[in-house]
């Protein structure tokens, strides 16, 4: 089984499905989980290569939000879309970044990045509330590369 296998447990992977339903019920914004083992780019890079791959910037105001995990690297990103980039706080960023690595620290993979997720979720939720015509835009399904 490779790291990214043993990276979450299935039933890991459907609580942080949860999480991003949970988030998604009260925003249009969009919220998606990629994991892949390494990557020879720099991360950043690497997060707006996969970013564009799962068509997030094709959302329709511009407000979908990458978490990019790199397992064997040791190493996640953040990447919001210009939409949402554009309405949050000048650190809310890092904010959400020390939310996850509190948790990476412990071992907590799971909770980190449901941390992640509810606390995008609720600043989705105030710049892009949901409205009547919303529909989900991307799979909320964790995707590995």
């Amino acid at each position: 089984m490779s790291k990214v296998e043993a990276f979450l447990s299935s039933q890991e992977e459907q609580e942080i499905v949860k999480a991003i339903q949970v988030s998604e019920k009260n925003t249009s914004g969009e919220i998606r989980v990629h994991i892949e083992g390494t990557t020879k780019k720099d991360h950043y890079e690497r997060a707006i290569e996969v970013f564009h791959f799962l068509k997030m910037n094709a959302t329709k105001d511009a407000n979908g939000v990458l978490i990019y995990v790199a397992v064997n690297d040791k190493k996640f990103v953040i990447y919001g879309d210009k939409g949402i980039n554009n309405v949050v706080p000048k650190d809310f960023w890092n904010t959400t970044k020390d939310s996850i690595q509190n948790q990476f620290k412990q071992g907590n993979f799971t909770q980190g990045l449901i941390d992640g997720i509810l606390k995008a979720g609720e600043e989705l939720k105030k710049h892009f509330p949901y409205q009547e015509d919303d529909i989900d835009e991307l799979s909320n399904e964790i995707s590995k590369g």
